[in-house]
């Protein structure tokens, strides 16, 4: 029998460490310590090209995470990295999953999807706790007058603004049956539009990615939705330098799909497919994730809209 010595180790560190966190003197200075590390983060997970061991590792950090946040509760940093890590876990792993699901299983899939509509609004609610850290009475503000209350953020909190509003965006997506959360959308778009004011090539150009589906679906949109979107789209490939499959997806899905256009969703999704996940190892997690989602997407089209006449069954009774 094999022994994992460094496993064992690294076991006995972790609980050594959460016994730390439960109670002694030290636990404040521990925890910011454990914090920092858990914030940074690196490529560590995003440059992993293997999404199913990163699916089984990610419960234990973001429980991590949790433990350490509730021995810091305002450590601004952790705060963002667990809202990043609540929302990226709940779409690649769990609504997707759900969505997979639906087409054969629909009730399966429904407690599947209640299951991610509940970690985004984790994930909301850390976003929104570190943007009260930073700006005391942020929450609160921003369901009386939210336009009024972005305003007081600034660019040092753009990261925070971003995961607060792709999270509470997908909880919303997720529960439209659901009138308190649909009559957050206001709310959604007051912070995007400040982020995108703020630092409009953040992270790679993921406010402009995000912005190609919330152009779509925003109540306070008028005319010209569609020309909107194609701008963030280009500036989103633009900012990534091409190394992105993801805003192609999401143009696929945002726009192609429910305008029930093939050849605009098959185009999109094959310009996804096109990206080498390699040419940019710190989205390379990111980009094996997506690229599953074009994959299966084409393969499925058929579910979603009509193939092409000239390639369907002629009926036998209709004049040639």
């Amino acid at each position: 029998m094999t022994i994992d010595i460094c496993g064992l180790r690294c076991r006995w560190l972790v609980l050594g460490l959460m016994a730390l966190l439960s109670g002694c003197s030290v636990q404040r200075m521990a925890a910011n310590k454990l914090g920092d590390v858990l914030a940074a983060g690196g490529t560590t997970y995003s440059a992993d090209s293997d999404p199913e061991l990163i699916e089984a590792a990610l419960p234990f950090s973001l429980k991590l995470m949790e433990s350490v946040l509730a021995a810091s509760p305002e450590h601004r940093e952790l705060l963002a990295a667990t809202a990043a890590g609540f929302t990226q876990f709940a779409y690649a792993f769990v609504q997707q999953e759900a969505e997979r699901t639906a087409l054969q299983d629909y009730e399966k899939a429904q407690a599947i999807s209640a299951r991610a509509r509940g970690l985004y609004l984790r994930a909301r609610d850390y976003g929104l706790r570190g943007l009260d850290d930073s700006h005391p009475g942020m929450s609160d503000e921003l369901r009386r007058a939210p336009r009024d209350a972005v305003a007081r953020i600034g660019p040092a909190d753009v990261d925070l603004i971003y995961w607060t509003a792709a999270s509470w965006a997908a909880a919303i997506g997720l529960g439209k049956d659901e009138p308190g959360l649909v009559a957050d959308m206001p709310i959604v778009s007051a912070l995007i539009d400040r982020a995108l004011e703020l630092n409009e090539s953040w992270n790679r150009g993921a406010i402009h990615s995000f912005m190609v589906t919330w152009e779509m679906v925003r109540p306070d949109s008028d005319e010209g939705r569609e020309q909107r979107a194609r701008r963030h789209l280009l500036r989103a490939v633009e900012l990534s330098g091409g190394h992105e499959s993801g805003p192609w997806v999401t143009w696929a899905e945002a726009v192609c799909l429910p305008q029930g256009d093939r050849s605009c969703l098959e185009n999109s999704l094959n310009e996804a497919l096109k990206v080498d996940p390699d040419a940019y190892p710190p989205s390379r997690l990111a980009n094996v994730i997506s690229q599953r989602r074009a994959a299966w997407l084409i393969a499925n089209a058929d579910r979603w809209i009509l193939p092409p006449l000239d390639n369907a069954i002629p009926n036998e009774e209709s004049p040639q």
